[in-house]
């Protein structure tokens, strides 16, 4: 096993302790392994999208004085058939969106919303 050496801020460091403790895991280590393991499993699932798709797109972006879903949005308006926005504690948005469109379309989208860094929880939820 390799071992490597990584800089956290210590709300990443707060919330690997969360990983570890709610797991039940021995330590850090292993849950680095657990989350990882997660996002190569979303990965996977995005990936493994073709033809046309149908869903649930969930957000939870961390500013809604901050444009960028916006542009997102109105990029991809064919792709989203209803969507639903709403304010939550903290100055954090809500994005609720049904999504009819290619799987090609919708993995550009996704690209697009993890590349931004600027939400705290994407997830959809295929039909």
């Amino acid at each position: 096993m390799g071992i490597i050496s990584i800089s956290l801020s210590e709300e990443s460091i707060e919330a690997l302790d969360n990983i570890q403790k709610a797991y039940g895991l021995k330590g850090r280590s292993e849950a680095v392994r657990r989350a990882i393991s997660a996002a190569k499993a979303e990965a996977q699932d995005s990936e493994d999208l073709e033809g046309m798709v149908e869903g649930v797109l969930i957000i939870v972006k961390k500013d809604h004085t901050d444009p960028w879903m916006n542009l997102i949005q109105a990029k991809h308006e064919s792709e989203i058939k209803t969507q639903l926005h709403s304010h939550l504690k903290d100055h954090k948005c809500l994005e609720v969106m049904v999504i009819s469109s290619e799987a090609e379309k919708l993995t550009s989208m996704l690209k697009e919303i993890h590349s931004t860094g600027k939400a705290d929880y994407v997830r959809f939820v295929r039909s």
